[in-house]
């Protein structure tokens, strides 16, 4: 997996592309991080590049809202392609993230 953290007026914007696996904890770690670290009010994770996402990204996500949540910070995911957009499906990701198009 790779990945960009943008900082934006309202939080953060988070580019992912590839594949997000296992072996991408802790390079997520970072994310997580600027997610602390930061004052805004949203973190927006860009996910169009992202070709594969299993459960231990989907866990990935978990620990991000863990982190936001309790700021105030809104997670949204957005721009979900194919097989990472039905896996969020399955997993009903929309109950527990702002998920969009």
């Amino acid at each position: 997996m790779d990945y960009a953290v943008q900082t934006a007026t309202d939080g953060l914007h988070v580019t992912l592309k590839g594949r997000m696996t296992l072996i991408d904890h802790e390079k997520f770690r970072n994310v997580v991080d600027a997610i602390e670290k930061s004052t805004g009010s949203k973190c927006v994770f860009d996910l169009s590049g992202l070709e594969f996402v299993d459960s231990s990204g989907l866990g990935m996500f978990l620990i991000a809202r863990d982190v936001a949540l309790p700021k105030g910070m809104e997670i949204e995911l957005s721009g979900a392609q194919d097989g990472v957009k039905r896996i969020l499906q399955i997993a009903k990701f929309q109950t527990l993230f702002s998920v969009r198009p």
